[in-house]
């Protein structure tokens, strides 16, 4: 009987039949220990999806009848995390910021609390670090506005400032432009006595301008931002003599505010925050600005 069997006459290995454009088609069976492999994957696979959450199917999926779920094992991690600190931040909730400056760990802890509360919630206005921008004050400078005792701060981050709570700090800057209160060349001149302050005074302005500048200022502006521009902590008033500005840096923008003034406004965190959050966060806040 003749072998109808078609070999390669290279390799002497059976051909499957199948030929294109002249390649035929060895018929090389799978390694054993490789078929093995992959079929006991697939065993191993289906026993896992029949334990664990697998294979979805209408409003819901297989559960598997383990009941294991990665979010069960989070939550429990989350609820361990949230019971040990509690714990902590019940102490920090009833002690005054100087025991707890005191003791290590409880300093260590409203640290880290508070530097996580500032980037989930401040950061996005106050910059990273506290830096600041233009209409946001800058926290890490010591230019403080209503104050830099840990006390001040605490007031603030409660209570907000314009914020509409009843006990907010509040202050308003009148609007000398559009109001009328000053001509615009006595906007002029009192914005070119400020640059004074600023110390990048406008190179051309006269004595006699300066002059007539100081005297607007006294008269308008002083009572709020002190008689040499330190600022007023009573009124939020901001301080003129320095390097940190909260409208701006430039002439144009000290017109602006004279003009019309911009009123930020900063909301109340006693209602989003517990009283240990806002501690910490106060503690934060006042090393990051070198606080008084």
């Amino acid at each position: 009987m003749t072998d109808q069997i078609e070999r390669d006459p290279i390799t002497g290995t059976e051909t499957t039949g199948h030929e294109w454009d002249g390649i035929k088609e060895l018929n090389t069976p799978l390694p054993k220990w490789w078929l093995y492999t992959w079929l006991a994957c697939i065993a191993w696979a289906a026993v896992w999806c029949f334990l664990y959450p697998s294979i979805p199917y209408g409003p819901s999926y297989w559960h598997g009848i383990l009941g294991h779920t990665n979010r069960a094992d989070v939550d429990r991690e989350v609820h361990a995390v949230a019971v040990q600190r509690s714990a902590v931040m019940d102490k920090i909730g009833t002690m005054s910021f100087a025991d707890i400056r005191a003791d290590k760990g409880l300093a260590e802890a409203a640290n880290t609390a508070g530097r996580i509360t500032f980037a989930n919630n401040c950061q996005p206005c106050h910059g990273a670090g506290g830096a600041g921008a233009i209409g946001y004050p800058a926290l890490a400078t010591g230019a403080w506005i209503w104050g830099g005792k840990l006390e001040d701060i605490q007031q603030t981050l409660i209570h907000g400032i314009r914020s509409g709570d009843p006990e907010a700090r509040d202050s308003q800057m009148p609007r000398f432009g559009i109001d009328g209160v000053l001509k615009p060349e006595e906007i002029q001149h009192v914005a070119d006595f400020v640059m004074t302050y600023y110390g990048t005074p406008r190179k051309d302005a006269t004595p006699a301008e300066l002059a007539a500048g100081a005297e607007i200022f006294a008269n308008n502006c002083a009572a709020c931002h002190g008689d040499k521009g330190q600022g007023g902590r009573e009124f939020g008033a901001p301080r003129l003599a320095s390097e940190v500005h909260l409208g701006g840096h430039t002439r144009q923008d000290v017109i602006n505010q004279i003009n019309n003034p911009h009123m930020g406004v900063m909301p109340y965190w006693n209602t989003r925050l517990d009283a240990a959050t806002i501690k910490s966060l106060a503690l934060y806040v006042h090393d990051l600005g070198g606080g008084e």
